[in-house]
C-alpha cells in the first residue's frame, strides 16, 4: 500500500491530475483526505492511500510521472512505500507510563515502528527496556555540561533514526541539537498548553482546583512547548481527586495522547502548515 501526501496553493484540478496519474499506472485509491484552508488562494492539503500490484517495479516511473504534475501545480509532495517502516529513538527520565504504552503498541503491532534505541538520563528503565530488547542507553545530564551530554546522543541519533519521541524526557533539546538532527521530535506535555509549568504540575493543578485534567503532544521547535500542536485530550476531575489520583488520570491522558499522536505521524496523517498541523486520523 502506497501513501501519497501533497501542501500546494489551492487551485481548480488538483486531485483530477493526480489520480489520473494513479488511475494510469493501475493503481486502486483506497483512502482519500484533503483539507483547503480557503478554496479561493489558500492551501490544500491532500493525503491518499492506494493499491497497486508490483509497485516496488512501478515506483519510480510513477514517481517521475508525480514529479511533472507537481512542478504544474508547485507541490511539496512525497510518497511512501509500503516498505519504509520509521525508525524511532525514545528519550525518557524516571516516568515510565509514556514508554510503556510506546513500547507495548509496538510489540503488539500496532505500531508500525522500528523503535531503535531508548536514551535517559537516568539508569532507572533500563530493566523495562531489556524486556523489550531495546538497546538502552543512559546518557547523564551534568549540569553546566549540555553539550556533551546532547554530543552523546546526536552520535546516538544520527543516520540512525527518523523521529525522535520524548516519553516524558525532562530536558530540554537545545535548538542546536534541534538543528542538528533535523529530523521530527514529538513530545508530550502534561496539560493543555502552555498551563502548569514546572516540575510539580499536579499539585499545581490541584492547588488550582482544576475540573480537567490534560495532555498535549506536539512537534518539537526552538520555542520551549510551542511547536504544532498534534493531539490533545482532557479527563474531567472534581474537588473530591488527590493529588495522586489528578496525577494517575495525567498518566493515563498522557500515554494515550502520545500514542496517537505517534500513530499518527508514523501512518503518514500529519502536515504541517506554519505552525499548526493538518491531521487527517484513520480508523
Amino acid at each position: 500500500m502506497g501513501r501519497l501526501l501533497v501542501s500546494c496553493p489551492d487551485r481548480p484540478g488538483i486531485v483530477a491530475a493526480l489520480t489520473t496519474v494513479l488511475a494510469g499506472a493501475g493503481a486502486n485509491i483506497i483512502e482519500s483526505q484533503q483539507h483547503s484552508t480557503d478554496p479561493s488562494g489558500g492551501r490544500f492539503f491532500l493525503r491518499l492511500e492506494f493499491v497497486l500490484e508490483g509497485f516496488s517495479d512501478h515506483i519510480d516511473a510513477l514517481r517521475a510521472e508525480i514529479a511533472t504534475v507537481a512542478e504544474r501545480f508547485a507541490m511539496d509532495w512525497r510518497m511512501t512505500h509500503p516498505s519504509d517502516i520509521q525508525r524511532m529513538a525514545i528519550f525518557v527520565s524516571r516516568f515510565d507510563h509514556a514508554l510503556q504504552e510506546l513500547l507495548w503498541r509496538s510489540h503488539a503491532r500496532d505500531l508500525a515502528v522500528d523503535i531503535r534505541l531508548i536514551a535517559s538520563n537516568h539508569p532507572d528503565l533500563e530493566p523495562l527496556a531489556k524486556t523489550f530488547g531495546i538497546p538502552f542507553h543512559h546518557v547523564p545530564s551534568v549540569p553546566g555540561e549540555r553539550e556533551l551530554s546532547e554530543a552523546v546522543l546526536l552520535d546516538l541519533v544520527r543516520d540512525e533514526v527518523d523521529v525522535i519521541v520524548l516519553a516524558r524526557y525532562m530536558q530540554i533539546l537545545t535548538p542546536q541539537f534541534l538543528r542538528a538532527f533535523g529530523g521530527p521530535i514529538i513530545n508530550i506535555h502534561h496539560s493543555f498548553l502552555p498551563a502548569f509549568v514546572g516540575a510539580d504540575p499536579y499539585r499545581a493543578a490541584f492547588e488550582r482546583g482544576v475540573k480537567l485534567i490534560g495532555a498535549t503532544a506536539h512537534y518539537v521547535t526552538d520555542e520551549l512547548d510551542a511547536g504544532p500542536i498534534i493531539d490533545q485530550d482532557v479527563h474531567r476531575v472534581d474537588h473530591a481527586h488527590s493529588i495522586e489520583d489528578l496525577r494517575r488520570v495525567g498518566r493515563l491522558v498522557e500515554r494515550n495522547v502520545l500514542a496517537r499522536a505517534v500513530a499518527w505521524h508514523l501512518d503518514d496523517r500529519v502536515l504541517v502548515h506554519a505552525n499548526k498541523t493538518i491531521v487527517f486520523p484513520g480508523p
